[in-house]
Protein backbone atom coordinates (compact mmCIF):
# COMPACT_ATOMS: atom_id res chain seq x y z
CA UNK A 1 0.00 0.00 0.00
CA UNK A 2 1.51 3.29 -1.10
CA UNK A 3 1.64 6.20 1.36
CA UNK A 4 1.73 9.86 0.33
CA UNK A 5 4.92 11.75 1.15
CA UNK A 6 4.44 15.18 2.72
CA UNK A 7 6.88 18.09 2.63
CA UNK A 8 7.18 21.52 4.28
CA UNK A 9 4.57 23.11 2.02
CA UNK A 10 2.04 20.48 3.17
CA UNK A 11 2.35 21.29 6.90
CA UNK A 12 0.38 24.51 7.32
CA UNK A 13 -1.27 24.28 10.76
CA UNK A 14 0.13 26.03 13.82
CA UNK A 15 -1.02 24.08 16.90
CA UNK A 16 2.53 23.59 18.24
CA UNK A 17 3.31 27.30 18.52
CA UNK A 18 3.40 28.54 22.10
CA UNK A 19 3.85 25.13 23.69
CA UNK A 20 6.73 24.46 26.07
CA UNK A 21 8.45 21.25 24.97
CA UNK A 22 10.36 19.11 27.48
CA UNK A 23 12.87 16.68 26.05
CA UNK A 24 13.25 13.81 28.51
CA UNK A 25 16.72 12.52 27.72
CA UNK A 26 19.67 14.29 26.10
CA UNK A 27 21.45 11.50 24.27
CA UNK A 28 21.84 11.34 20.49
CA UNK A 29 18.16 11.93 19.62
CA UNK A 30 17.45 14.16 22.61
CA UNK A 31 20.35 16.44 21.76
CA UNK A 32 19.38 16.61 18.09
CA UNK A 33 15.67 17.16 18.55
CA UNK A 34 16.00 19.69 21.37
CA UNK A 35 18.46 21.81 19.40
CA UNK A 36 16.53 21.49 16.14
CA UNK A 37 13.20 22.48 17.71
CA UNK A 38 14.82 25.39 19.56
CA UNK A 39 16.47 26.59 16.36
CA UNK A 40 13.05 26.39 14.69
CA UNK A 41 11.76 28.91 17.22
CA UNK A 42 10.09 26.68 19.81
CA UNK A 43 10.40 26.86 23.60
CA UNK A 44 12.53 23.82 24.48
CA UNK A 45 13.72 22.64 27.90
CA UNK A 46 15.55 19.45 28.90
CA UNK A 47 14.77 16.94 31.64
CA UNK A 48 17.59 14.57 32.66
CA UNK A 49 19.21 13.23 35.79
CA UNK A 50 22.40 14.89 37.06
CA UNK A 51 25.42 13.71 35.09
CA UNK A 52 27.13 14.15 31.74
CA UNK A 53 23.93 14.68 29.78
CA UNK A 54 22.69 17.25 32.30
CA UNK A 55 25.98 19.14 32.02
CA UNK A 56 25.98 18.89 28.21
CA UNK A 57 22.48 20.37 27.96
CA UNK A 58 23.51 23.19 30.30
CA UNK A 59 26.58 23.89 28.18
CA UNK A 60 24.34 24.03 25.09
CA UNK A 61 22.33 26.79 26.74
CA UNK A 62 19.17 24.93 27.76
CA UNK A 63 17.19 25.30 30.94
CA UNK A 64 17.76 21.86 32.48
CA UNK A 65 15.64 20.21 35.16
CA UNK A 66 14.99 16.81 36.61
CA UNK A 67 12.64 14.76 34.40
CA UNK A 68 9.81 15.30 36.90
CA UNK A 69 10.21 19.09 37.01
CA UNK A 70 10.57 19.34 33.23
CA UNK A 71 7.40 17.29 32.77
CA UNK A 72 5.56 19.48 35.30
CA UNK A 73 6.45 22.65 33.39
CA UNK A 74 5.83 21.39 29.87
CA UNK A 75 2.87 21.23 27.54
CA UNK A 76 4.62 18.61 25.38
CA UNK A 77 6.77 15.85 26.92
CA UNK A 78 9.00 14.16 24.34
CA UNK A 79 10.22 10.78 25.67
CA UNK A 80 13.74 10.09 24.38
CA UNK A 81 15.31 7.73 26.92
CA UNK A 82 16.34 4.18 25.90
CA UNK A 83 13.40 1.80 25.41
CA UNK A 84 14.22 -0.38 28.40
CA UNK A 85 14.23 2.44 30.99
CA UNK A 86 11.50 4.59 29.45
CA UNK A 87 8.56 3.05 31.32
CA UNK A 88 10.33 3.49 34.67
CA UNK A 89 11.12 7.14 33.90
CA UNK A 90 7.55 7.68 32.76
CA UNK A 91 5.96 6.12 35.85
CA UNK A 92 8.30 7.82 38.31
CA UNK A 93 8.66 11.29 36.78
CA UNK A 94 6.21 11.96 33.97
CA UNK A 95 2.90 10.29 34.77
CA UNK A 96 2.43 12.08 38.13
CA UNK A 97 2.95 15.43 36.39
CA UNK A 98 0.73 15.01 33.34
CA UNK A 99 -2.13 17.45 32.99
CA UNK A 100 -5.21 17.32 30.79
CA UNK A 101 -4.39 18.46 27.28
CA UNK A 102 -0.68 17.68 27.47
CA UNK A 103 1.05 16.02 24.53
CA UNK A 104 3.10 12.89 25.13
CA UNK A 105 5.57 12.41 22.29
CA UNK A 106 7.69 9.45 21.22
CA UNK A 107 10.27 8.70 18.53
CA UNK A 108 9.75 4.93 18.70
CA UNK A 109 6.49 3.11 19.39
CA UNK A 110 7.94 0.28 21.49
CA UNK A 111 6.69 1.27 24.94
CA UNK A 112 3.24 2.38 23.84
CA UNK A 113 2.60 -0.53 21.48
CA UNK A 114 3.69 -3.16 24.01
CA UNK A 115 1.81 -1.33 26.80
CA UNK A 116 4.85 -0.67 28.95
CA UNK A 117 3.43 2.86 28.98
CA UNK A 118 -0.34 3.39 29.12
CA UNK A 119 -1.17 7.09 28.93
CA UNK A 120 -4.27 8.62 30.51
CA UNK A 121 -7.14 9.29 28.12
CA UNK A 122 -6.98 13.08 28.48
CA UNK A 123 -3.65 13.61 26.65
CA UNK A 124 -2.51 13.33 23.04
CA UNK A 125 -0.04 10.52 22.29
CA UNK A 126 1.96 11.24 19.14
CA UNK A 127 5.04 10.07 17.27
CA UNK A 128 7.83 11.66 15.25
CA UNK A 129 10.35 8.98 14.31
CA UNK A 130 13.36 10.19 12.28
CA UNK A 131 14.74 7.65 9.83
CA UNK A 132 18.31 8.33 10.84
CA UNK A 133 20.55 8.63 13.92
CA UNK A 134 20.54 11.76 16.06
CA UNK A 135 23.89 13.10 14.90
CA UNK A 136 22.71 12.94 11.28
CA UNK A 137 19.41 14.65 12.18
CA UNK A 138 21.33 17.52 13.76
CA UNK A 139 24.00 17.83 11.08
CA UNK A 140 21.57 17.81 8.16
CA UNK A 141 19.30 20.32 9.93
CA UNK A 142 22.21 22.74 10.32
CA UNK A 143 23.05 22.23 6.64
CA UNK A 144 19.53 23.36 5.75
CA UNK A 145 18.16 19.92 5.04
CA UNK A 146 17.04 17.02 7.26
CA UNK A 147 16.33 13.30 7.39
CA UNK A 148 12.91 11.83 6.52
CA UNK A 149 10.61 10.96 9.41
CA UNK A 150 7.49 8.99 10.23
CA UNK A 151 4.62 10.76 11.97
CA UNK A 152 1.39 9.60 13.55
CA UNK A 153 -0.60 9.32 16.75
CA UNK A 154 -1.99 6.68 19.08
CA UNK A 155 -4.40 8.90 20.99
CA UNK A 156 -6.13 12.09 19.84
CA UNK A 157 -7.62 13.92 22.83
CA UNK A 158 -7.28 17.41 21.39
CA UNK A 159 -8.53 16.60 17.91
CA UNK A 160 -5.23 17.91 16.51
CA UNK A 161 -2.82 15.06 17.31
CA UNK A 162 -1.95 14.33 13.68
CA UNK A 163 -1.25 17.98 12.93
CA UNK A 164 0.87 18.26 16.08
CA UNK A 165 3.01 15.31 15.04
CA UNK A 166 3.52 16.80 11.57
CA UNK A 167 4.43 20.21 13.00
CA UNK A 168 6.94 18.64 15.39
CA UNK A 169 8.50 16.73 12.48
CA UNK A 170 8.69 19.94 10.47
CA UNK A 171 10.39 21.69 13.39
CA UNK A 172 12.95 18.89 13.43
CA UNK A 173 13.76 19.55 9.77
CA UNK A 174 12.26 16.28 8.60
CA UNK A 175 9.64 17.83 6.30
CA UNK A 176 12.49 19.14 4.15
CA UNK A 177 13.26 15.51 3.27
CA UNK A 178 9.78 13.99 3.49
CA UNK A 179 7.19 12.76 6.01
CA UNK A 180 5.33 9.44 5.97
CA UNK A 181 2.23 8.74 8.04
CA UNK A 182 2.35 5.61 10.19
CA UNK A 183 0.90 4.00 13.32
CA UNK A 184 2.64 3.03 16.55
CA UNK A 185 2.13 -0.63 15.66
CA UNK A 186 3.50 -0.32 12.13
CA UNK A 187 6.53 1.76 13.13
CA UNK A 188 7.43 -0.58 16.00
CA UNK A 189 7.09 -3.80 14.04
CA UNK A 190 8.89 -2.57 10.93
CA UNK A 191 11.66 -0.89 12.91
CA UNK A 192 12.40 -3.98 15.01
CA UNK A 193 12.19 -6.21 11.94
CA UNK A 194 14.62 -4.07 9.97
CA UNK A 195 17.13 -3.88 12.83
CA UNK A 196 17.07 -7.58 13.58
CA UNK A 197 16.92 -9.08 10.12
CA UNK A 198 18.67 -6.65 7.78
CA UNK A 199 20.30 -3.48 9.09
CA UNK A 200 22.07 -4.90 12.14
CA UNK A 201 21.40 -8.58 12.83
CA UNK A 202 21.38 -9.67 9.20
CA UNK A 203 24.35 -7.57 8.09
CA UNK A 204 26.58 -8.43 11.05
CA UNK A 205 25.79 -12.14 10.81
CA UNK A 206 26.50 -12.08 7.08
CA UNK A 207 29.84 -10.33 7.61
CA UNK A 208 30.83 -12.64 10.48
CA UNK A 209 29.92 -15.78 8.52
CA UNK A 210 31.79 -14.60 5.42
CA UNK A 211 34.84 -13.86 7.58
CA UNK A 212 34.68 -17.33 9.12
CA UNK A 213 34.36 -19.08 5.75
CA UNK A 214 37.39 -17.27 4.34
CA UNK A 215 39.65 -17.71 7.38
CA UNK A 216 38.66 -21.37 7.81
CA UNK A 217 39.63 -21.88 4.16
CA UNK A 218 43.12 -20.54 4.91
CA UNK A 219 42.83 -16.92 3.79
CA UNK A 220 44.44 -14.32 6.05
CA UNK A 221 42.17 -12.60 8.61
CA UNK A 222 43.35 -9.21 7.35
CA UNK A 223 42.38 -9.98 3.76
CA UNK A 224 39.05 -11.41 4.92
CA UNK A 225 38.31 -8.29 6.98
CA UNK A 226 38.91 -5.96 4.05
CA UNK A 227 36.82 -8.12 1.76
CA UNK A 228 33.70 -8.64 3.89
CA UNK A 229 33.60 -5.71 6.36
CA UNK A 230 35.69 -2.79 5.14
CA UNK A 231 34.18 -2.78 1.66
CA UNK A 232 30.64 -3.09 3.03
CA UNK A 233 30.46 0.67 3.59
CA UNK A 234 31.55 1.37 0.03
CA UNK A 235 28.81 -0.85 -1.37
CA UNK A 236 26.18 0.54 1.01
CA UNK A 237 27.13 4.10 0.07
CA UNK A 238 26.45 3.32 -3.58
CA UNK A 239 23.08 1.76 -2.74
CA UNK A 240 22.22 4.77 -0.54
CA UNK A 241 23.08 7.17 -3.36
CA UNK A 242 21.29 5.45 -6.22
CA UNK A 243 19.82 2.08 -5.29
CA UNK A 244 20.92 -1.28 -6.63
CA UNK A 245 21.22 0.15 -10.16
CA UNK A 246 23.96 2.60 -9.20
CA UNK A 247 25.77 -0.04 -7.17
CA UNK A 248 25.79 -2.48 -10.08
CA UNK A 249 26.72 0.26 -12.54
CA UNK A 250 29.76 1.23 -10.47
CA UNK A 251 30.95 -2.36 -9.97
CA UNK A 252 32.27 -4.94 -12.43
CA UNK A 253 30.16 -7.18 -14.65
CA UNK A 254 31.82 -10.13 -12.91
CA UNK A 255 30.62 -9.01 -9.48
CA UNK A 256 27.15 -8.18 -10.77
CA UNK A 257 26.73 -11.57 -12.46
CA UNK A 258 28.00 -13.38 -9.36
CA UNK A 259 25.66 -11.48 -7.08
CA UNK A 260 22.61 -12.47 -9.13
CA UNK A 261 23.63 -16.13 -9.19
CA UNK A 262 24.93 -16.62 -5.64
CA UNK A 263 23.10 -14.03 -3.52
CA UNK A 264 19.68 -15.77 -3.58
CA UNK A 265 21.37 -19.03 -2.54
CA UNK A 266 23.03 -17.43 0.49
CA UNK A 267 19.91 -15.52 1.54
CA UNK A 268 17.31 -18.00 0.31
CA UNK A 269 14.22 -19.83 1.51
CA UNK A 270 15.68 -20.72 4.90
CA UNK A 271 16.66 -17.10 5.59
CA UNK A 272 13.26 -15.86 4.46
CA UNK A 273 11.53 -18.27 6.84
CA UNK A 274 13.78 -17.12 9.68
CA UNK A 275 12.76 -13.53 8.91
CA UNK A 276 9.07 -14.52 8.96
CA UNK A 277 9.57 -16.24 12.32
CA UNK A 278 11.30 -13.12 13.67
CA UNK A 279 8.43 -10.93 12.44
CA UNK A 280 5.92 -13.20 14.19
CA UNK A 281 7.82 -12.87 17.47
CA UNK A 282 7.78 -9.09 17.07
CA UNK A 283 4.06 -9.03 16.24
CA UNK A 284 2.96 -11.27 19.11
CA UNK A 285 5.14 -9.49 21.68
CA UNK A 286 7.51 -12.41 22.37
CA UNK A 287 10.63 -10.41 21.48
CA UNK A 288 9.59 -7.44 23.63
CA UNK A 289 8.93 -9.71 26.63
CA UNK A 290 12.30 -11.42 26.18
CA UNK A 291 14.14 -8.11 25.86
CA UNK A 292 12.48 -6.48 28.87
CA UNK A 293 12.97 -9.63 30.96
CA UNK A 294 16.69 -9.54 30.20
CA UNK A 295 16.83 -5.85 31.13
CA UNK A 296 15.09 -6.53 34.45
CA UNK A 297 17.55 -9.36 35.04
CA UNK A 298 20.49 -6.97 34.74
CA UNK A 299 20.96 -7.46 30.97
CA UNK A 300 22.92 -10.66 31.66
CA UNK A 301 22.28 -12.07 28.18
CA UNK A 302 22.91 -8.77 26.39
CA UNK A 303 26.21 -8.15 28.16
CA UNK A 304 27.35 -11.71 27.53
CA UNK A 305 26.59 -11.45 23.81
CA UNK A 306 28.16 -7.98 23.64
CA UNK A 307 31.34 -9.28 25.27
CA UNK A 308 31.52 -12.21 22.88
CA UNK A 309 31.11 -9.92 19.87
CA UNK A 310 33.70 -7.43 21.12
CA UNK A 311 36.35 -10.14 21.46
CA UNK A 312 35.72 -12.10 18.28
CA UNK A 313 38.60 -12.51 15.86
CA UNK A 314 36.83 -10.27 13.36
CA UNK A 315 36.45 -7.46 15.93
CA UNK A 316 40.07 -7.69 17.04
CA UNK A 317 41.48 -7.80 13.51
CA UNK A 318 39.24 -4.92 12.48
CA UNK A 319 40.31 -2.75 15.43
CA UNK A 320 43.98 -3.39 14.63
CA UNK A 321 43.57 -2.45 10.97
CA UNK A 322 41.42 0.61 11.64
CA UNK A 323 44.10 1.94 13.99
CA UNK A 324 46.22 2.55 10.87
CA UNK A 325 43.39 4.32 9.03
CA UNK A 326 42.98 7.76 10.66
CA UNK A 327 40.11 8.62 8.31
CA UNK A 328 37.98 5.97 10.03
CA UNK A 329 36.16 6.75 13.28
CA UNK A 330 36.61 3.50 15.17
CA UNK A 331 33.41 2.58 17.01
CA UNK A 332 35.55 0.92 19.68
CA UNK A 333 36.33 4.42 20.99
CA UNK A 334 32.72 5.12 21.88
CA UNK A 335 31.20 4.11 25.20
CA UNK A 336 27.87 2.40 25.68
CA UNK A 337 24.99 4.93 25.61
CA UNK A 338 23.57 5.81 29.01
CA UNK A 339 19.96 6.10 30.07
CA UNK A 340 20.25 9.87 29.90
Amino acid sequence: MSVEMLYEKDVTTNYLQGKKIAFIGYGAQGHAQANNLRDSGYDAIVGVRPGKSFDAAKTDGFEVYTPAEAARQADWIQMLTPDEVMSDVYKESVEPNLEEGNVLGFSHGFNVYYKEIVAPKNVDVVMMAPKGPGNLCRRTYKEGFGVPALYGYDQDFSGHAEDLSKEFAKGNGAARAGLLKTTFREETEEDLFGEQNVLMGGVTALIETGFQVLTEAGYSPQLAYFEVEHEMKLICDLIYEGGFNKMYQDCSNTSEYGSYVVGPKVVGAESKQAMKDALTRIQDGSFAKEFMADYRNGFKDLYKMRERSAHSQLSEVGAELRAHMPFVNDADKYSTPTAE
